[in-house]
């Protein structure tokens, strides 16, 4: 039911708006970049529902559930990053006359090798953002609708690569304005039906927040992922039939369906808080528990603020603006969607901490937004405002992933092995098949985890070689080369660190799980020391003042500007 009300005609809308991208598809420059003649208010309405993906629409409130408060950083750094990129990257970027960052980075120091570098980060990037979003919406669904997992998984890839395939960036355009403001709605309506129905409840316990270790009603969870589990005492479960399940570790299966009676105590999930304790109302983050929660939010937003400023498919789309002009009041409409948006997330964040603080045993918080109607109402007002929720959470899913597998398969079919229009379909639909096939195997993976790192490593190679890049004539394509190396290694193996558990604690820890506060500074410093080592080419300035100069008062065609470095 779910599926018929909420899911498809999500779905169904995408690929009829795909349908009509058809007629405008002819050239490489029409599938990337729509002819470069979307409007300020439309492009910013499609950035907007490009950026909103699965991390804002889900992933913050299931973060201010499992980790409190301190989470609504996540908002912060999100908005912040197009401030940034309003001052310094939206105009130049267009300007460029690029059509991918790979593009702009060959056309600004002319070296196909850099190319082929940025088009290999665009891969990660592209990776560790989409993985994510297949995976939300498979759980989404499954939580929502009783399907399996790889239902919503293969849902949402099929939509996309379908959609991209028919209609590429102009499609992807109005389906992204258009689900942003479907999102938008879809957010605000069920939000302010839930304050309604429970906003004194919620008051007294967000001005006096209690631990969640006591179930006060027969309380049922299902583990979609396999969990440990600590009992703090013997307590008689059902499952399937009643058992005892005796004080100490406890591991849960997958798929395993458990109803917690009412007075027990609750159990403690190995490596993780219960909701409501100690400092959950505290406005820091403390990730991993390291006990430095100012450096943990300043590394927090130092990686998302400066990641937003190099994440491939959010620069693509300032590249569809006509002008440069039109680029920069994108970026300053884009601010202000965006901070209506955020103004919600945190209100469903404390709604699921009173509501459904359950979610945390199974590690499915980042379902909090779409499992709260239900848990208010029993009947049709819950089940609709549930549909309504998940409607936009696919949404979510769809226009995000629509602009991340344009970005992957312009970086293999326009970047590292050059084709035509055919290629590009068929790249899109080779790039959709892949990620659905890791993202069935990615259940267990953190969403809000994987979209951070994603932040991260664009932060660490693509925030420096554009802010040079555009302000710094002396750049040199050693410079630009070392520069994105050590920030993809540095940050990359950070990555892997934390994932194989690496042994560290204490501020070491925030840095090694979260390396932007000095991966950042490493490749910036890079990119400086080793320019200065070298000459830049004699074109450089040239080149800058495209970049910087009003297209109206440019009097250099770019292809005069490759025919002089042709002869240098």
């Amino acid at each position: 039911m779910i599926i018929a009300f909420a899911v498809a005609p999500v779905v169904l809308v995408t690929l009829l708006i795909g349908l009509r991208g058809v007629a405008a598809m002819r050239t490489t420059s029409d599938f990337l970049v729509a002819s470069r003649r979307v409007s300020p208010l439309l492009n910013s309405a499609a950035v907007s529902g490009e950026y909103l993906s699965a991390a804002s629409f889900l992933g913050v409130a299931g973060l201010v559930v499992k980790d409190g408060i301190g989470a609504l950083w996540y908002p912060v750094g999100f908005t912040a990053g197009y401030i940034a990129m309003l001052v310094l990257v939206a105009a130049p970027m267009r300007r460029s006359g690029a059509l991918t960052v790979p593009d702009f980075a060959e056309a600004r120091l002319a070296s196909p090798a850099l190319r082929r570098i940025t088009a290999v980060v665009i891969l990660v990037i592209g990776g560790l953002y989409l993985v994510p979003q297949f995976r939300t919406a498979g759980l989404v669904l499954s939580a929502v609708s009783d399907s399996p997992y790889w239902v919503g998984v293969v849902v949402a890839g099929a939509g996309v690569a379908i959609t991209l395939a028919l209609g590429g960036m102009r499609a992807a355009t109005y389906v992204q304005a258009f689900q942003f403001v479907l999102k938008l709605v879809l957010f605000i309506v069920p939000a302010i039906w839930l304050l309604v129905q429970v906003g004194p409840q919620v008051r007294d316990e967000a001005v006096r927040p209690v631990e969640f270790t006591e179930f006060d009603s027969d309380t049922r969870v299902v583990f979609r992922v396999g969990t440990t589990l600590r009992m703090v005492e013997p307590t008689n479960v059902l499952i399937g039939q009643t058992a005892e399940v005796k004080q100490g570790d406890w591991d849960v299966a997958e798929g395993t369906t458990v109803v917690f009676p009412k007075g027990a105590q609750v159990p403690e999930v190995v490596g993780e808080a219960r909701p409501g304790g100690a400092g959950w109302e505290r406005p820091l983050l403390d990730l991993r528990d390291a006990g430095h929660p100012l450096l943990g939010t300043w590394a927090l937003v130092v990686a998302l603020a400066l990641g937003t400023m190099g994440l491939p498919h959010v620069i693509m789309r300032f590249h569809t603006s006509p002008d440069g002009r039109a680029a920069r009041r994108t970026a300053a409409i884009t601010v202000a969607l965006l901070s209506v948006f955020y103004l919600f997330p945190g209100i469903y964040g404390v709604l699921g901490r009173v509501l459904v603080p359950q979610l945390y045993l199974s590690g499915a918080t980042d379902i909090a937004v779409v499992a709260l109607p239900a848990q208010v109402d029993t009947g049709w007002p819950g089940d609709s405002f549930t549909a309504l929720l998940t409607g936009g959470a696919f949404a979510a899913f769809l226009a995000t992933s629509l602009g991340l597998v344009l970005v992957v398969s312009g970086a293999i079919s326009y970047d590292l092995l050059p084709g035509g229009l055919g290629r590009l379909r068929f790249t899109v639909i080779a790039v959709s098949t892949v990620v659905v096939l890791l993202a069935l195997q990615a259940i267990r993976l953190d969403a809000g985890v994987l979209v951070t790192w994603a932040f991260t490593v664009a932060a660490s190679t693509f925030c420096p070689l554009l802010v040079l890049g555009i302000w710094w004539p002396r750049l040199t394509v050693a410079g630009a080369m070392s520069g994105v190396l050590v920030g993809l290694f540095a940050s990359s193996g950070a990555i892997a660190g934390t994932i194989w558990g690496l042994p560290v604690d204490g501020w070491l820890a925030i840095l090694v799980a979260q390396p932007a506060p000095w991966t950042v500074p490493l490749a910036f410093a890079t990119m400086y020391v080793v320019s200065l080592r070298g000459r830049p080419p004699s074109w450089s300035r040239t080149a800058m003042l495209r970049l910087h100069l009003n297209e109206n008062s440019l009097t250099t065609r770019q292809d005069d500007l490759r025919a002089l470095r042709t002869k240098t």
